[in-house]
């Protein structure tokens, strides 16, 4: 991550151009994980991104982008209704096959997560999705839009695991702390300074 992403992401300025505004951590590490997304589309072309790996995985990278974005997406359309309703993913063919057109979605997410503050994050949503196998309705959660951030900067970061498995399977680079949990770099490093 560029110093610059750092500085900026911590501090933005407001309306005025005086005042300055702490970034509330939740929000940083989501920008940072979509960041992360990013620098993996920048990397990879459409025919890799889009290409069927076989088992264990029988899925692209595609697929797996487009059911993280699929949770942001909910997750920012049920903002404003306090409703979030994860059952009713797009699941857009195009964010799968085309890396131009995951880039902007990821880059909308961002900017749709950008100003989120305390006042958003603590506010109270109702989440809809189902738990179960059976036919049953989908199962109707409180829970506030801070949570449901982290939940889907974390469900990211599992299949941002997945992938990288699957990049390394492809011959793709990814960065780093692509596909790692935060607490999980904490402790390998942790146990590289012993």
């Amino acid at each position: 991550m560029s110093g610059l992403y750092a500085v900026e992401s911590r501090r933005e300025l407001a309306a005025n151009g005086k005042t300055l505004i702490e970034t509330p951590e939740i929000v940083r590490a989501a920008r940072e994980v979509l960041t992360q997304g990013l620098e993996l589309l920048f990397g990879i072309g459409d025919a890799a991104y889009s290409r069927a790996v076989g088992a264990p995985y029988n899925s692209s990278i595609g697929q797996h982008y487009r059911h993280i974005l699929d949770h942001f997406v909910c997750l920012v359309k049920g903002v404003r209704a306090a409703e979030i309703n994860y059952d009713a993913r797009e699941r857009n063919p195009r964010i799968e096959g085309e890396v131009t057109y995951a880039t902007v979605v990821t880059c909308d997410m961002m900017r749709a997560t950008k100003h989120y503050q305390e006042e958003t994050l603590n506010r109270h949503c109702r989440v809809l999705q189902s738990v179960g196998y059976g036919n049953a309705a989908p199962t109707p959660i409180d829970s506030n839009i801070g949570r449901e951030l982290a939940y889907c900067t974390g469900h990211a970061i599992h299949h941002f695991a997945i992938i990288r498995l699957m990049c390394a399977n492809l011959g793709v680079t990814v960065p780093a702390e692509f596909g790692f949990a935060p607490s999980t770099l904490k402790n390998k490093s942790s146990l590289a300074a012993d």
